[in-house]
């Protein structure tokens, strides 16, 4: 949703009326969008994805008697059959896809989450997809308040705990209770769907390699800071891809950075006085990537001497050196690739291997 917010959020303050909204809520096997993906619908126009086209006339068609009967509908969509005319997803994949009507006066709480997101507060939206609660009720919740009732107290509460987790985690999907909130059963399905501010991609280094960096980072969807102690090097003007450019000795921007478990840091500098004092901090942080550039030798060289000053073996192991997956990458943008594949490889846990030496399933299922 967060891709067709603008938009969205235009129809809803200019008051256009009742629009639908289709968001999908639980994919299964090669599903193409992930939970969350939407496509909002009003009149003859439509924007945004649930499948990237396989089932988006189908989807459209059902945003249309939505609106019209004032009913949300949660729909499935599984693989097409023989029919080249059937509504399916030729990947093989399933998809759940819940379609609801969205106005001023249906979903009140738009103009608040909209403008959160674009803020950057974490805010959440919990929907009752199916179950003995009435459906499509919603509760949205941000860190400090929560607006809306999913129909109990004791419910409410149980799902205000769950969906501050997954803020903290960035995670959506669906999650089960009881009428009353009881996590033992699973009466009632919610969705619930974070937007948590975009991770961090930290970028230590203002070298070339660092802009082609900033850019792919940038494009994957990362808040991008780029950080090099040389005032000269460290200009927006060189890095206009990259949300902050800091002018800071890397070692001790990181010591006072915000660092999570979704954060990723890119040392570029392949320089002792910069790298040691950098790593040795990156290390010890919570971050969910720690790569550096630079040869075998000076990886070598590096390990050594983060070993003199007291690093671990364990804390070694989790850097990422020489950093990148081995494409054979040369020039910048190559190895920004290089670098964004290990990013990737990592988040959704693939084998690294071209996908025609590979057998099964392509997309492995969500954690």
């Amino acid at each position: 949703m967060r891709d067709i917010l603008s938009q969205v959020n235009r129809w809803w303050t200019a008051d256009q009326g009742v629009f639908g909204l289709a968001t999908v809520v639980g994919t299964f096997r090669s599903a193409p969008r992930q939970p969350g993906a939407a496509m909002a619908v009003l009149g003859d126009e439509a924007v945004g994805s649930v499948s990237g086209g396989c089932v988006e006339g189908a989807v459209y068609e059902l945003a249309q008697e939505v609106v019209a009967s004032g009913r949300p509908v949660l729909q499935r969509y599984g693989v097409s059959d023989d029919d080249a005319f059937a509504v399916g997803l030729t990947c093989g994949g399933i998809i759940d896809v819940f379609v609801e009507p969205v106005s001023r006066d249906a979903y009140p709480e738009l103009g608040e989450i909209a403008a959160s997101i674009e803020k950057r507060v974490p805010v959440a939206v919990a929907t009752i997809l199916s179950g003995p609660g009435r459906i499509g009720a919603r509760r949205v919740v941000w860190d400090d308040h929560v607006s809306g009732t999913l129909g109990s107290p004791r419910l409410d509460a149980a799902v205000d705990d769950d969906a501050r987790g997954m803020l903290a985690q960035g995670t959506t999907g669906v999650r089960r209770y009881g009428r009353s909130g009881e996590r033992r059963l699973d009466d009632l399905q919610v969705f619930v769907q974070s937007f948590a501010p975009p991770p961090r991609m930290l970028v230590f280094g203002a070298i070339d390699f660092a802009a082609a960096v900033a850019r792919v980072g940038k494009f994957l969807g990362y808040h991008v800071v780029v950080c090099d102690a040389r005032p000269v090097f460290a200009t927006s003007k060189r890095f206009p891809d990259a949300d902050e450019v800091v002018v800071k000795w890397p070692h001790d921007y990181l010591s006072h950075a915000a660092v999570d478990e979704r954060t990723v840091i890119c040392v570029l500098t392949h320089d002792p006085k910069f790298d040691v004092p950098l790593l040795e901090v990156a290390l010890r942080t919570p971050a969910a990537y720690v790569g550096a550039m630079g040869s075998r030798r000076t990886h070598d060289d590096r390990m050594a001497r983060l070993r003199e000053i007291g690093l671990t073996e364990a804390e070694l192991a989790r850097l990422r050196s020489p950093i990148g997956l081995d494409l054979g990458a040369r020039t910048p943008e190559e190895t920004a690739v290089s670098i964004a594949a290990e990013l990737i490889q990592l988040r959704w846990g693939g084998s690294g291997r071209p996908l025609t030496t590979t057998e099964g399933r392509i997309h492995g299922e969500l954690a």
